[in-house]
């Protein structure tokens, strides 16, 4: 990472098939291994309920926050690489079981909606398997145009996210 300057991200993963504790694992080595990017840290993992749709196993959640010089498309496109080479298969099925998820939570303080990439994620604030590993990693981290990640959590139920021992 010369010459460009990098900005920070932060990625969303989650995985409730296929073991999902190593799921999450490898995916943050993968991040870790990205080209023109560099894991910052990771959160700890979360034991999530699902979340949509209810009848699927329950989840694997954590955050990464990265420093990358890949543009927010580049990015997604690294991410969605990941996600294949570990299993995942879209079939346009929202909210149901997979191998790995991993979702740009945040890129900088930008505010993107393009087709396929919306940042911050849309349903961000909703979601306390998003925010609770989030602010594992810095609870001050501001979201554009809604707020402190500590602040958007007031608005959830936690309950169903514990860490993993």
């Amino acid at each position: 990472m010369t010459g460009v300057a990098s900005v920070a991200a932060y990625v969303g993963i989650g995985s409730n098939l296929d073991d999902p504790e190593r799921q999450v694992r490898r995916a943050i080595e993968a991040l870790a291994s990205m080209p023109e990017t560099r894991l910052v840290r990771a959160s700890r993992l979360f034991r999530t309920a699902p979340w949509g749709r209810t009848d699927q196993p329950g989840f694997v959640n954590a955050a990464a926050e990265i420093y990358t010089t890949l543009s927010p498309r580049a990015l997604l496109d690294a991410l969605l690489a990941i996600e294949r080479a570990q299993g995942r298969h879209r079939d346009g099925t929202r909210w149901g079981p997979r191998t790995l998820d991993l979702d740009v939570l945040l890129y900088g303080d930008r505010v993107i909606d393009e087709p396929g990439l919306a940042v911050p994620h849309p349903h961000l604030a909703e979601r306390a398997f998003v925010l609770l590993p989030l602010a594992d990693l810095d609870p001050g981290l501001h979201v554009p145009g809604r707020g402190r990640i500590s602040e958007l959590l007031r608005n959830v139920d936690t309950n169903g996210v514990l860490p993993l021992a």
